[in-house]
């Protein structure tokens, strides 16, 4: 398989793509695109030029992509970054561009490097100033696979994470990404571990307030507060998070205080269960690499003892993972299908197979699903709805699906990913941006998490009891 799904950051394989004829070099020393040095630079002129260079390797519809558009976008970044921390500067101006892209470039350039010259002698503010930049020229390519990255690395050991301690629904991956498809109440999803463990937060409770601000105002989610449960890691010790809780079981409020920290997940990637009826429920948290080996090898020690019914999995709250992953599940329960496609501008499509050798487990299956399963979870959902291969239960997914990817290594250690093809259905129906919706409309609510009732869950069990 060359292309398969993709990942909710980048797909794990490789594609070379071919430059565009139209593209052409800057005159002054642009880093080309996937060049890592020895030593990671600041961010810069440099990594700037070499996100540009990029973007017109890389992103699938670089051809018809207007590069004075992208220009513009990154100083618009460049200048509500100055504006905001109080260092605009009057020359601070977007040059005239001819339509010609080197050209256009080096004109760029020449006043980037003209108000980094009169900017104070600000490290952070300079770093702050060419983040916005390439930010600016990534937003406008309006991609939800398309994103620059550039994280200090947490202390810890493998498989420790740093934040909070507990996900929200709707989920912070999507809404970062697409604001517009939150819907209130913000609810605490599940309880990783660390801080909010420390502090008995408990899944259901809705989130009312962050440091003293409402999380939704006339009906739109605050995506300060959003940054705030979901803290990047910087360095130093930053102030604790204060939160406002509401028990919609007792209609209580709580407050408490979380310091963001490093901790080791208490939670597992697969969880596995038999429930009445002999039907085995798996949770999955992500398709990362060698999930579907758990899934399967947690399938078969069910059946060690007893037979097996039905399967449901569990894909609620499940944001993206590896392509591979998504396909070795898919092909233990069908074969000798096309389950997606990846397609060119001109929509050419290359189709993307199952994989035959996996062993089908010939198992009835339920897929419960909601607005959180993303990306590659939104690829296999599509699949399972259009093979036939099992309900879909829940409510919609979240359509964060734009096509695979490749991650492109810049000079200040920092990351780009560029979807290199946008990805249909196995109907070569459209799913990014609109979701997958289940055959069977039932959310989990904030009240039914708190009160320990799953009627999706309930609904799948009576569905595959019937299938028998």
């Amino acid at each position: 398989m060359k292309r398969l799904l993709l990942t909710t950051l980048a797909c794990t394989g490789v594609l070379t793509l071919a430059t565009s004829g139209a593209m052409a070099t800057a005159k002054t020393e642009a880093a080309t695109c996937d060049t890592k040095p020895a030593q990671p630079v600041p961010t810069g002129l440099s990594t700037i030029k070499q996100a540009y260079d990029c973007i017109f390797t890389g992103f699938y519809d670089r051809e018809r992509l207007d590069h004075r558009a992208v220009l513009a976008a990154g100083f618009a970044g460049l200048t509500e970054e100055l504006n905001r921390r109080g260092a605009d500067r009057p020359d601070a101006t977007m040059p005239p561009l001819t339509g010609k892209r080197a050209a256009d470039l080096d004109a760029f350039a020449a006043v980037y490097e003209r108000v980094m010259t009169e900017l104070p002698d600000d490290t952070a503010l300079r770093q702050a100033a060419a983040g916005a930049t390439i930010k600016g020229m990534v937003g406008s390519l309006h991609d939800n696979h398309s994103q620059w990255r550039r994280r200090a690395q947490p202390p810890g050991k493998p498989g420790d994470v740093y934040g909070l301690g507990f996900t929200t629904s709707p989920g912070y991956s999507i809404t970062y990404r697409a604001p517009q498809k939150a819907v209130a109440p913000l609810f605490v999803n599940a309880v990783q571990g660390g801080p909010a463990a420390a502090a008995h937060i408990r899944p259901g409770e809705i989130v009312q307030s962050v440091n003293g601000a409402p999380v939704f105002v006339d009906g739109v989610l605050s995506s300060g507060a959003m940054n705030l449960l979901n803290p990047e890691y910087s360095g130093g010790r930053p102030d604790p998070v204060r939160l406002a809780l509401l028990d919609p079981s007792t209609g209580r409020v709580r407050k408490t205080r979380l310091q963001p920290r490093v901790f080791t997940p208490t939670t597992r990637p697969v969880t596995a269960r038999r429930l009445d009826g002999d039907v085995a429920a798996i949770k999955l948290t992500n398709f990362q690499p060698g999930t579907a080996d758990q899934v399967l090898a947690a399938i078969a020690g069910l059946r060690e003892d007893k037979k097996l019914r039905g399967l449901v999995l569990d894909l609620r709250g499940t944001n993206g993972g590896s392509p591979a992953e998504v396909v070795k599940l898919l092909s233990s329960f069908v074969h000798g299908k096309v389950h997606s496609y990846d397609c060119a501008p001109d929509n050419t499509c290359t189709p993307n197979r199952t994989d035959d050798a996996v062993p089908l487990l010939g198992l009835p299956l339920a897929v419960l699903v909601d607005g959180i399963c993303a990306s590659a979870c939104d690829a296999f959902s599509a699949a399972v709805k259009d093979l036939k291969v099992g309900p879909l239960i829940g409510s919609r997914t979240s359509g964060m699906v734009s096509g695979s990817a490749r991650m492109f290594a810049l000079d200040d250690g920092s990351t780009l990913s560029l979807p290199a093809a946008y990805q249909v259905g196995a109907n070569r129906e459209l799913i990014n941006g609109i979701g997958v919706a289940p055959d069977h409309y039932l959310p989990l609510t904030a009240k039914d998490l708190r009160e320990g009732r799953d009627p999706a869950m309930a609904k799948a069990l009576s569905l595959l009891s019937a299938t028998r």
